[in-house]
């Protein structure tokens, strides 16, 4: 799969599996983790891109001793799913057209 497009489909994968509830590093690669590869030097890079962009806020709670930071999905984040939505439905039009004229 393409480098770009897979760093793509891996931000909108963490922002889903955020949709519903909030999570934290470990609980998140193993939502994503049946469908696409994701590592945690992988995630990390992303949780803080989808931060600094507003799409995530954090929240630090204490488990077992230790502070775990915890992830939530904002307004924008919600949007960005939507409009990304959205363009999947083009796309999946123009892989159809691919699949039956190329074959």
């Amino acid at each position: 799969m393409d480098v770009q497009l897979k760093k793509g489909l891996l931000e909108l994968c963490v922002l889903a599996s955020l949709n519903k509830e909030e999570s934290y590093g470990y609980k998140i690669i193993s939502d994503i983790s049946p469908y696409i590869e994701i590592s945690e030097s992988t995630l990390y890079p992303i949780l803080k891109r989808l931060e600094a962009t507003g799409c995530l806020t954090t929240r630090s709670k204490e488990y077992n001793g230790r502070l775990r930071k915890y992830y939530m999905i904002t307004r924008a984040g919600k949007d960005r799913i939507k409009s990304s939505l959205d363009d999947l439905d083009e796309l999946k039009r123009i892989y159809e057209f691919i699949y039956r004229e190329g074959r």
